[in-house]
């Protein structure tokens, strides 16, 4: 009952605290043109973050190529990669719970990649903390997403790319955000918050990167 309580969450805590020692990459498939890693050069310029890496047998760069192109979210910084379902009710346990195993849910009514409104994605729905296990871990690590963090949506084939500028810990009655207005393309990402429970729930918020 342990294991499986505390194994995910402590799982991903521990590969995003060694990710963070060896100074690991992550590198979204369409940027290997624009952006040059070069690995030995990492090695060098951080030994202690090489060796754990050699030892570890850890790959220092890593390209993220989105699961689905038709819809998927890519966030480098936690390497969180996965297929976004579409028009999921937020408010049909039922519903939304089997798209949060799958991956993270788009909320019905809230717009989509490239129509200049407010997109809504929420991941990592739980009841009782010794559930977390059952869930799709996607959104564990959101928390670490600070202002300037790029997150990318993947949609019809074509990149979006998002900056963070900001987050907020809301009650669960707060509806409000799902419905905010903007007149400009604004990304919403939820999660349940501290993970395990469904008292609060974590807010990102992003804007579209001027193309």
């Amino acid at each position: 009952m342990i294991v499986k309580t505390f194994w995910q969450p402590v799982k991903e805590e521990l590969i995003y605290f060694v990710n963070v020692k060896i100074q690991k990459k992550y590198v979204i498939a369409d940027d290997q043109q624009r952006l040059s890693f070069n690995k030995d050069s990492l090695y060098q310029n951080n030994q202690t973050g090489g060796l754990l890496a050699k030892a570890f047998n850890i790959k220092q760069v890593e390209i993220l190529t989105p699961v689905d192109p038709n819809f998927s979210i890519v966030i480098p910084k936690i390497g969180a990669n996965a297929k976004v379902q579409s028009n999921i009710d937020a408010s049909d346990q039922n519903i939304y719970l089997d798209a949060l195993n799958k991956g993270v849910a788009h909320t019905l009514g809230t717009a989509f990649p490239g129509e200049g409104g407010h997109i809504f994605l929420f991941a990592h729905s739980t009841d009782y903390f010794w559930n977390v296990s059952s869930y799709n871990a996607i959104f564990y690590l959101l928390y670490k997403l600070e202002k300037n963090d790029e997150v990318n949506i993947f949609y019809k084939g074509q990149r979006y790319v998002y900056k963070v500028i900001g987050q907020e810990v809301v009650d669960p009655t707060q509806v409000q955000y799902l419905t905010r207005k903007t007149n400009r393309e604004f990304l919403t990402l939820q999660t349940c918050w501290p993970p395990g429970t469904t008292l609060k729930r974590l807010l990102i918020f992003a804007v579209r990167v001027a193309e």
